[in-house]
């Protein structure tokens, strides 16, 4: 039987800080395989490694150790085939909406034509085709938000790398997002990493979640979502959520009672 390319494939990876006194471990030993279309969600203790996980798949940061893939090719540096999405949106404040997801477009020397077709799709996609000559001083924070996932989407990634992108929206408005995500991802048929502290927005997102551990970061439990498909807020009202949630609580909060463990490997000589 042929195997299929993972979207992801992370092997060993081990991520370690340097400086003249000390090694400090962030990252001990995280091997990780994520299927193509497939939402895989990170929780984790504060400052347990989460972004710089992310980062590394992205090619931002460089690891020390291991092995990270993207649909069979390994990671060096960041490239195209990876869309990252931070908590701020980034968008230019001097371009208008349209024109912020046309940028990477235009640097790309994309034909007027081919590249207005595009950013017309993708605002479409995420409901602010009506808005595309609104500054971004004009929106509100969660559609700076989806002007940012569109223009990632206009470079057509193979998976995208979100980290903690609805941290400073408001209650409401975070779950509003999370809908919509799922409504994007489910018609752009994209992989996606998303990193979150909150326990409740993973279960409700995820096909998959995984809880790392404290500092330096290991992979502690792995955790299918078993919820159906497409999936509403009436989803965080059943018990079965609620399981979930108390489930990866008690993980995380397990780490918490465990002892400090040394972190930093003092370097001989």
């Amino acid at each position: 039987m042929t195997i299929k390319t993972a979207a992801m494939e992370i092997e060993n990876l081990r991520k370690v800080y340097s400086t003249k006194k000390e090694e400090v471990v962030a990252i001990k030993d995280v091997s990780l395989r994520i299927p193509e279309g497939k939402f895989v969600s990170i929780v984790g203790p504060s400052g347990c490694g989460k972004s710089t996980f992310l980062h590394i798949v992205g090619g931002f940061i460089d690891k020390t150790s291991g092995k990270v893939k993207v649909r069979g090719k390994e990671v060096e540096k960041p490239g195209p085939d990876r869309g990252m999405m931070f908590q701020e949106s980034a968008l230019f404040p001097w371009l208008n909406v349209f024109d912020n997801v046309a940028w990477g477009l235009d640097i790309q020397g994309a034909p007027k034509k081919e590249r207005n077709e595009i950013v017309e799709k993708y605002l479409k996609l995420v409901r602010l085709w009506e808005f595309r000559n609104q500054l971004p001083s004009q929106l509100s924070g969660g559609m700076r938000q989806r002007v940012s996932l569109a223009r990632i989407l206009a470079f057509d990634p193979q998976v995208l790398l979100m980290d903690e992108p609805f941290g400073a929206l408001d209650a409401q408005t975070r779950e509003e997002m999370q809908v919509e995500l799922l409504r994007i991802w489910s018609e752009s048929q994209k992989s996606v990493l998303f990193v979150t502290h909150d326990i409740e927005e993973a279960v409700f997102l995820s096909d998959t979640v995984v809880v790392f551990s404290g500092r330096p970061a290991v992979i502690s439990e792995v955790i299918d979502i078993k919820f159906p498909r497409p999936r509403d807020l009436n989803l965080y009202k059943s018990s079965e959520f609620r399981d979930y949630r108390n489930q990866i609580w008690d993980l995380l909060h397990q780490e918490h009672k465990k002892p400090i463990e040394l972190i930093s490997e003092v370097v001989n000589g």
